[in-house]
């Protein structure tokens, strides 16, 4: 069992519609390849997405954006991926494969 099988994953950029939806996507492709099966992945804008960090165990991000999730991840219960491309699967999977998530 993947170490992302049943987790939740949430995908914020700036305005909820366009990035976000393609780092989904990415994201997505990436977890098909290695064979996860998340509870949710979906994706939203960083102003919802703040307030709902908590409640995901993984948070993908832009690195510009890092910053308004640093008290989700100090809590110790969501992991924080920022991402310079987001919408690179092998910088997800990259960065994944660094927090020991893959």
């Amino acid at each position: 069992m993947a170490k992302l099988d049943n987790k939740k994953l949430l995908a914020c950029c700036a305005n909820g519609a366009g990035s976000s939806l393609m780092m989904e996507n990415a994201i997505r492709k990436v977890l098909n390849k290695h064979g996860v099966k998340p509870a949710e992945l979906r994706h939203c804008p960083v102003s919802e997405g703040k307030s709902a960090a908590r409640n995901y165990d993984v948070v993908f991000c832009a690195k510009t954006f890092a910053k308004t999730f640093e008290e989700a991840a100090k809590s110790g219960n969501t992991v924080l991926i920022p991402l310079r491309n987001v919408m690179s699967p092998a910088e997800i999977e990259k960065a994944l494969m660094a927090k020991e998530l893959l």
